[in-house]
């Protein structure tokens, strides 16, 4: 796995695993903004889905069509693998980035 991950990247692996099977770019984008509260675009969600596919993290496939009249299929993601083994290996750097911090900053003596 790559050392450092884009935040993008980590959040759209994160909504892959918080969505499952109704994973697509405008579902990835919701559940990244109701997560965060930071607003990314589809365009980026969609580069970063296609990234990780073609890194073997996620993989796509297509939904069968909407049941509307000319009703198109969806390119739906998930995750590999090798993707459940990257979010946990971001886990637990991020906890080790945590771990000794103070939840309050310490009070300085002027």
């Amino acid at each position: 796995m790559k050392a450092h991950r884009p935040l993008l990247e980590v959040q759209t692996l994160i909504a892959l695993a918080s969505l499952g099977d109704d994973a697509y770019g405008v579902t990835v984008q919701d559940e990244i903004r109701s997560r965060t509260g930071r607003f990314a675009s589809v365009a980026a969600c969609y580069a970063a889905l296609e990234r990780l596919a073609r890194l073997g993290l996620a993989e796509a496939w297509f939904s069968p069509p909407r049941p509307e009249r000319g009703g198109r299929s969806r390119r739906h993601y998930r995750l590999t693998r090798a993707g459940r083994e990257a979010i946990r290996q971001e886990r637990e750097a991020t906890q080790r980035l945590w771990r000794g911090i103070p939840l309050r900053a310490p009070e300085r003596s002027r």
